[in-house]
């Protein structure tokens, strides 16, 4: 089997609530969302998917992937995509760094091989570990009391997990804190998200005010060291985020015990293969995460959930549910919410079908 070609769309994805916001005043109201469509000489057809969380969350942006897609995919023709291994050490060879660009190259490889064997995607990650994925739900940064009001409006809908997004004035985070988790029950999950938006200084103060809390403070600050520092003043469990982009930075956290728990993002490791192996790591090293991406639709959120039900149980400590969020699908056939758990298919490979009336004509094609 042979590449032939690439169609590359270009998808914009409203929200159902109108904006996201999170540290420092930043917020995204349309998520620009690029999809890749692998063509090869068989017929079978693969895709992926990326959506950076705009501009100024990590060093990647929308119309960089689609840049990068057209400096790479040349060289990518008549490779096979089943040789995953071979095609990811081409990519890094042909393009160094932007993982995000090459992720959803990676994820229509692995969409092909699944397609080709006959396999959903989470068979050929490693099986199915139990029936569903519990999920959590993002709350944008609002006034408290607002925060509080969306928790049990998504509690409503059988969301037990929450991410909290803080990481601006001290007294309203600590209120954000408090009021969020006065309306959750004991067993519900409750996480404070600062985005690396706080100083090591506001960190410590803010853990310190809110140390009676059943609360996990996740990436307080922009540095791993000062996120460390954060860590020695504070017994409140620790995720991290911003600062795990691969398995270098996966070891020294482990080896430091910074963190309880860590996020793994498709496109921040360079897509479904790299992803898997950090993955297998850290459950080698006992170490819990929480598997999703920057942002997304259907496309992401099916690989999200493949990679997270491939999973065993007591290292998956959370996944999220894209399209959930958006108010545009692009694709037929991915996996839905049922009372804040998903289930994958039982389709070959993501087993999703491009709704081409919603994503319309590539905006290029190689």
């Amino acid at each position: 089997m042979k590449i032939t070609g690439f169609n590359v769309y270009q998808v914009d994805l409203p929200l159902h609530d109108g904006n996201y916001n999170w540290s420092d005043g930043k917020s995204v109201s349309v998520f620009d969302s690029t999809i890749v469509e692998i063509i090869t000489d068989s017929g079978i057809r693969g895709v992926g998917e990326v959506c950076p969380l705009g501009s100024s969350y990590l060093p990647s942006y929308a119309n960089g992937v689609r840049t990068g897609l057209a400096e790479l995919c040349k060289d990518l023709i008549g490779c096979d995509p089943t040789e995953i291994g071979v095609l990811n050490e081409l990519m890094d060879y042909k393009l160094k760094g932007h993982p995000y660009v090459k992720s959803p190259i990676d994820i229509a490889c692995w969409d092909i091989l699944g397609k080709v064997s006959k396999l959903p995607l989470c068979k050929l990650l490693g099986g199915l570990h139990g029936d569903t994925v519990q999920l959590y739900r993002a709350i944008s940064r609002r006034s408290p009391k607002e925060m509080a009001e969306n928790v049990l409006k998504y509690k409503s809908e059988g969301y037990r997990k929450f991410q909290l997004k803080v990481g601006g004035r001290i007294a309203d985070d600590i209120a954000r804190i408090r009021e969020v988790r006065s309306v959750l029950e004991p067993s519900d999950f409750l996480v404070a998200d600062a985005n690396t938006g706080w100083m090591s200084h506001e960190a410590i103060k803010i853990t310190n005010q809110v140390r009676d809390q059943d609360v996990y403070i996740e990436q307080p600050c922009a540095t791993y060291d000062e996120c460390l520092r954060v860590r020695a003043h504070t017994d409140l469990p620790m995720v991290l985020d911003e600062v795990v982009n691969d398995i270098e930075s996966l070891l020294r956290v482990y080896r430091d015990k910074a963190a309880d728990v860590v996020n793994l993002k498709i496109s921040k490791f360079g897509g479904i293969s790299k992803l898997k192996q950090a993955r297998d790591l850290c459950v080698s090293l006992g170490l819990p995460m929480c598997i999703e991406d920057t942002w997304g639709s259907d496309i992401v959120t099916a690989a999200i959930i493949s990679l997270a039900h491939s999973t065993p149980e007591k290292f998956r400590f959370s996944a999220t549910d894209f399209n959930s969020y958006c108010t545009l699908h692009v694709a037929k056939g991915a996996p839905v919410r049922v009372n804040g758990a998903m289930s994958v298919t039982e389709r070959p490979g993501l087993g999703v079908e491009l709704d081409m009336n919603v994503v319309g004509q590539p905006c290029f094609v190689v």
